[in-house]
């Protein structure tokens, strides 16, 4: 499990958001950055790059690279919900890929928790690399452990 945001403060969310991000090994070796927080939604990129490949005959970003994006970007919606979990953790995330990622462009994920339970969040999220069209779309759950009222952290 990954722990959470504890802050009602816009600028607080985006930067514990920035280090939640930045604390992920993987995150930070696919290069992923934040692109925008809110209340239950984020954004995040992950710039093109030879190491994550995945057909070196055409140079199109492997398909697990796109999958990590979307999870990550995910997980840092449901952290940012405004029931502020403490942290979180990834039940189960079913990625439909409609197209591959055009070589050389930076992909753009957007998840947004659009409800959360006592112990279980449900989130939406999408793959952009600046087409008309998505190149994947995503629909999961996570594990949340519910924030301690009164409990400073």
């Amino acid at each position: 499990m990954v722990r959470a945001m504890q802050s009602d403060n816009p600028q607080d969310r985006e930067r514990i958001a920035r280090a939640f991000v930045a604390a992920l090994p993987f995150a930070r070796a696919l290069n992923l950055s934040l692109e925008s927080i809110g209340e239950g939604s984020a954004a995040l990129s992950m710039p093109w790059s030879d190491r994550l490949v995945g057909d070196p005959a055409t140079g199109v970003i492997h398909g697990g690279a796109v999958f990590a994006l979307l999870d990550t970007c995910a997980g840092t919606a449901v952290l940012s919900h405004p029931s502020r979990p403490r942290s979180t953790a990834t039940l189960d995330l079913r990625i439909d890929y409609m197209r591959a990622a055009v070589p050389g462009r930076r992909i753009v994920a957007r998840a947004e928790c659009f409800h959360m339970a006592r112990s279980v969040a449900f989130v939406r999220a999408t793959a952009e690399d600046g087409e008309s069209r998505p190149l994947a779309t995503a629909a999961g759950t996570f594990a949340v452990e519910a924030a301690r009222r009164g409990v400073p952290e």
